[in-house]
């Protein structure tokens, strides 16, 4: 991890540099054309993460001209939905969001799932069609990385038996109440990047004892803590907000000490013990 200048990077595998602290966008009202060029322009975000399937890349040009931060220095990610899963059907997918957010290349393009149409009889094939365009797009420099959503240690060991190109990343949700250790390892050893959304639980888990106590002691907000222990166990992280202030919240995580993270890993054993019960 390169913790110098203002925005903390991970290099991937191919020695790409990706922001581990994003801002994600989704459907069902996670888009907010104010936030997210606030998010760009004052409170230092170079991370966006978005889909087809959210239906906002259109909107996110605007945005990114409109915060006049250079293309260079963002690093803009988006998913290929199942229904567009194939080898053509891929393609003009891709090319469609290229277009949409008015970019000759996606820094990270993902397969947004594993599933794939009910009616496609070969679903291993069809993926492995589709993950081979993705590596077509990487080696044409449309891409400068791949990566896959959703997937779990199942998935990735079919996909690692048929491609040329590991996943570079693998996006997850990731929070301490979802914390898939197996899937974890399982990326570290194959040098695959862990990527984590909603890692606030959907705001399910802001009010918790253990979270409440840590945020309190180090006075952070139980946000800032839930963050910054994804931050903390090197999985790049992309919290989403409609609300300028709590994006703003969000991003004051990189620079804190690491005292009071101790005793929050500690203190997630008791996270864990809920859990299970």
């Amino acid at each position: 991890m390169d913790w110098s200048g203002s925005c903390v990077t991970v290099r991937l595998r191919n020695g790409v540099g990706m922001p581990i602290l994003g801002l994600g966008t989704s459907h069902s009202g996670g888009y907010s054309h104010d936030s997210v060029v606030y998010a760009l322009k004052d409170c230092g975000y170079r991370l966006i993460d978005t889909a087809k399937r959210y239906g906002c890349e259109d909107k996110l040009q605007s945005a990114i001209k409109e915060c006049g931060v250079p293309r260079e220095r963002l690093f803009l990610t988006t998913k290929l939905w199942p229904t567009d899963y194939g080898t053509v059907s891929a393609r003009k997918a891709f090319k469609g969001s290229r277009q949409k957010l008015g970019t000759d290349y996606i820094d990270l393009f993902m397969l947004h799932a594993p599933n794939c149409p009910s009616i496609c009889e070969d679903k291993r094939q069809l993926r492995e069609d589709t993950w081979r365009q993705l590596e077509t797009f990487l080696d044409e420099g449309f891409v400068r990385a791949i990566g896959v959503s959703n997937f779990s240690v199942c998935h990735l060991e079919e996909l690692l038996d048929y491609c040329a190109i590991k996943p570079h990343v693998n996006q997850v949700e990731f929070h301490p109440y979802q914390n898939p250790k197996q899937l974890h390892d399982f990326c570290l050893e194959n040098d695959i990047q862990l990527e984590g959304y909603c890692p606030l639980a959907k705001g399910t888990i802001l009010k918790e004892k253990p979270i409440v106590e840590i945020a309190t002691r180090s006075e952070k907000t139980p946000a800032q803590i839930l963050i910054r222990w994804s931050v903390q166990n090197n999985v790049i992280t992309i919290p989403k907000s409609t609300k300028p202030n709590r994006v703003w919240e969000n991003c004051q995580v990189q620079l804190h000490g690491l005292s009071y993270m101790k005793i929050f890993l500690k203190s997630i054993r008791f996270v864990r013990f809920l859990i299970l019960h």
